[in-house]
Formats: structure tokens, C-alpha cells, sequence
């Protein structure tokens, strides 16, 4: 019978020959009893029908996990047994996890992106207004990368009187996310009225870096507008839902962002086409009201009244003196009848062949109407003769 042998040289053999026998394993399986430790190693298991697994992720390939797992995922499992001999348990060490059915990359999207949505990171009432007419635009891109070369002609061709700052970030790779995180926090603090972010086409593996949760956090927070403007128009990115305006590519950042000088010009003809068609009609109603007012002025004017009242002077004027006529007129011919009955009364016209007239108190009277006694004068041409009645006869 051969020697006792400890627990723990058991183990160990155990260790050493499940460890060389079983170094590159391939699995299958749905996760539960998940743990995301402090320490940033995972710890979980893997199971199927039958049977169950316990796994471990340390923190040095953790960290380049795309997606975040989830009880009752499936799961596709890269890498090796091993034994913690201090228990004699086996476990299977996860050099690389896949979801079943579905990329890393994909999963990853739409995880985050579900996060960021029920946390409000995409709401419509907090997008900034982006500013009609921007001073100065700050291009969180490549410093190398056809991006900058586009939004440079595309600026100067639209709104020449702007002015870009670049901030040069690197903008693929596993280390860009953390450059493009500091080169927006360094942007906002510029005096700038925009922030545009963004690079040129290329894999979701290229542009995987504005898909990572700090990049949307940093432009979550970021005071200042923010365009995202990554790869081609088919391409989506979680940076694109975070910012306020999200352009198709870093070419149409620019067309967003900024006016077009060409329309301006023309807006501008137009509206000093207009201008001037109203203030030359404005200045011709103008013209006419003064006209108008000229002649009620005139109408109404010291001048036109004094004129007016002159007018009605020599009216009156003219008309009194008509009057006048017309009275000197009739006291004319009144006269004149006056004179001719006087006449008529002249003794010198009446006596004629030893006729005188006759007066009684001053007054013509005829000879019938003559009493006894009556103190009558007898008056001719160069005599009167007073003398008393003393005797009536009639024939």
C-alpha cells in the first residue's frame, strides 16, 4: 500500500494537472451569483442545465471588458482552469468573455446607452441652444485627422469670421477615452461659445472610444454647447445622444454650427432693397401729409384769415357802399319829388295873372276852407300882404 499523502500535496496535483490539461478552455454558459468587487476583479459562475461553474475575471482583463454582465446572460467564455489549493476548488479564470448570440461592442451600446437614457442624459429640455452667430469654436478632434481639414474649409467657406481653437485629443485606441475626456473639461473652460467633438470615419473598434460612459459624462457636464460630430452618417455613438446637436459628420458640425455668408448677403440685399422701397415710400406718405397739412395751414393760417377777413372788408366794403348808392339814390329821387312839389308849392310857379297864394299859421291853405276872421297872409312873388277874412262868399 503505498504512503499517505497530505491534503494539501493533493490539491496541488490536483492544481498542476487540471492547470496543464485544461489551459485554453472555450465555454458556454448563462451567468449567476454575479459580483463586481472593489478590488475590480468579477466574480461569478457559469451554469447550464446540468451543472454549474464558478468563474473569476481579474482586474487586468476586466478592465478591457466592453460590456457589463448581467445575471442570466449568456455568455461566452475565453480561458483556463485553475485550483485555489487552500480550498481544493477549481475555478475557470476568464481571459476574455463574449455575449452568446451577439458582439461585445453591440451589447456594450446598448447597455450604456439604456443607462444613460433612464439616468435623463438625452432629455430634450436640458440640450443647450447653440448661438446663431459663434465668435470662437473649440474642435476637440486629432490634430492629424482629415476631421480638422474639413471643418477648417467647410468654416471658412460659410462664416469666415470665426475663429477655430483646436484641442488637439487622441481619438482611438484603449487610452483615447481619457484624452478626449481632459480635452473637453479643457475646452470648456476656454473662451469659446461652442465645443465640437468629434473625428472621421472608421470601425466601431476605431470609434469605440465616444462610446464610453466618461466621454458622455464629460460632455453631460460640460457648460458650454457641444456638437458631436463622429465618423460617417450611418454611424450612431452614445456621444451623439449626450450632446446637444449631433451632426452626421464633422463636415456638417460646421454647416450646423455655423451661417451661411452667402445667404447672409443676399438676406442683406434684400432687406436694403426693402429698406429702401419703404423709406422711399414712407417719405413720399410723408411728403403728402406735409402737403396736406401746408394747405390746412394755409387755410387755417393768421395770413388766410387776415386775407379772408380783408376779402369780407371790401365785400362789405363794396356792398355798403352799394347801399349806400342805392340809399343816395332813393333820398335822391325822394328829393327830387320833394322838389318838384315844393316847386309845384312856389308861389313864384303858382302865381300867375293876379294870383297870390294863401297861408293860414304858416301854412298853404286852399281859399274854400278859409273862415270869417282868419289871420291869412296873401303872398306873391315879391309881396306878402297880411290881412283878416272878413267876409265868405261863395258862388
Amino acid at each position: 500500500m503505498n504512503a499517505p499523502i497530505s491534503v494539501s500535496t493533493l490539491n496541488t496535483q490536483i492544481k498542476s494537472l487540471l492547470e496543464t490539461t485544461f489551459i485554453n478552455v472555450y465555454v458556454e454558459g448563462e451567468i449567476s451569483n454575479l459580483t463586481y468587487h472593489n478590488s475590480g476583479h468579477i466574480y461569478f459562475s457559469v451554469k447550464d442545465a446540468s451543472s454549474t461553474i464558478s468563474c473569476v475575471m481579474f482586474k487586468g482583463n476586466a478592465k478591457y471588458l466592453k460590456f457589463q454582465l448581467e445575471v442570466g446572460q449568456k455568455v461566452l467564455i475565453s480561458g483556463t482552469i485553475t485550483v485555489y489549493t487552500p480550498r481544493g476548488s477549481y475555478q475557470l479564470m476568464c481571459n476574455k468573455i463574449e455575449p452568446s448570440g451577439q458582439g461585445a461592442l453591440a451589447l456594450a451600446y446598448e447597455q450604456l446607452k439604456q443607462k444613460l437614457h433612464s439616468k435623463g442624459y438625452f432629455e430634450q429640455s436640458i440640450k443647450k441652444k447653440l448661438p446663431t452667430y459663434p465668435k470662437k469654436i473649440a474642435l476637440v478632434t486629432s490634430a492629424t485627422g482629415a476631421a480638422i481639414a474639413d471643418m477648417k474649409k467647410v468654416a471658412f467657406h460659410r462664416w469666415p469670421l470665426t475663429q477655430l481653437i483646436l484641442v488637439p485629443s487622441l481619438v482611438q485606441g484603449e487610452d483615447s477615452k481619457y484624452d478626449i475626456v481632459e480635452s473637453i473639461k479643457y475646452a470648456n473652460s476656454l473662451d469659446v461659445n461652442l465645443i465640437v467633438v468629434g473625428r472621421g470615419g472608421g470601425s466601431i473598434e476605431d470609434l469605440w472610444a465616444f462610446n464610453e460612459e466618461i466621454v458622455a459624462l464629460a460632455i453631460y457636464e460640460c457648460e458650454k454647447p457641444v456638437i458631436s460630430a463622429v465618423g460617417h452618417e450611418i454611424d450612431f455613438l452614445i456621444s451623439d445622444f449626450v450632446a446637444d446637436i449631433r451632426a452626421a459628420t464633422p463636415s456638417n458640425a460646421m454647416e450646423i454650427a455655423l451661417p451661411d455668408i452667402n445667404e447672409h448677403r443676399i438676406y442683406i440685399d434684400t432687406l436694403s432693397s426693402d429698406m429702401e422701397n419703404r423709406t422711399k415710400n414712407t417719405l413720399l406718405q410723408k411728403e403728402n401729409e406735409l402737403k396736406n397739412m401746408f394747405k390746412l395751414f394755409e387755410q387755417n393760417s393768421i395770413e388766410s384769415k387776415f386775407r379772408f377777413i380783408s376779402q369780407q372788408i371790401n365785400l362789405i366794403k363794396h356792398n355798403y357802399e352799394n347801399y349806400l348808392q342805392q340809399i343816395l339814390s332813393t333820398k335822391e329821387n325822394r328829393l327830387n319829388i320833394l322838389k318838384g312839389a315844393i316847386e309845384s308849392k312856389n308861389p313864384k310857379n303858382n302865381i300867375q295873372n293876379g294870383y297870390a297864394q294863401i297861408s293860414l299859421n304858416n301854412k298853404i291853405i286852399d281859399i274854400e276852407k278859409l273862415k270869417l276872421n282868419d289871420e291869412i297872409t296873401l303872398q306873391s312873388p315879391n309881396i306878402i300882404v297880411s290881412c283878416t277874412v272878413n267876409n265868405i262868399k261863395k258862388q
